[in-house]
């Protein structure tokens, strides 16, 4: 790896305080993800299609209708109500 990566900076961006023992081990795990990165960024991926999900889905959703509802007043079962309206208990 070319760049050294600068642990403390960021432990100190993250607030983080680490010993001696996690940042070595820090160092080593980041080493060897920029090295990964290193490694996709040399594949050749100019005939892949670039995309948003691994599978092609797409959601299914159904046309909105329209229906009557049964003729139930639901606002009799209501524990209160005032004007035809549900009332609840203010919140503020």
């Amino acid at each position: 790896m070319s760049d050294k990566i600068d642990i403390q900076k960021i432990a100190e961006l993250a607030r983080l305080r680490l010993t001696e023992t996690e940042s070595d081990k820090l160092y080593c795990y980041l080493e060897q993800v920029v090295d990964y990165m290193s490694q996709l960024n040399q594949l050749d991926t100019s005939n892949v299609q670039p995309t948003s999900h691994i599978l092609p889905i797409n959601n299914v959703f159904r046309d909105d209708e329209t229906s009557k509802s049964k003729n139930i007043d639901y606002l009799t079962a209501a524990p209160s109500k005032n004007k035809g309206h549900y009332e609840v208990p203010k919140i503020i």
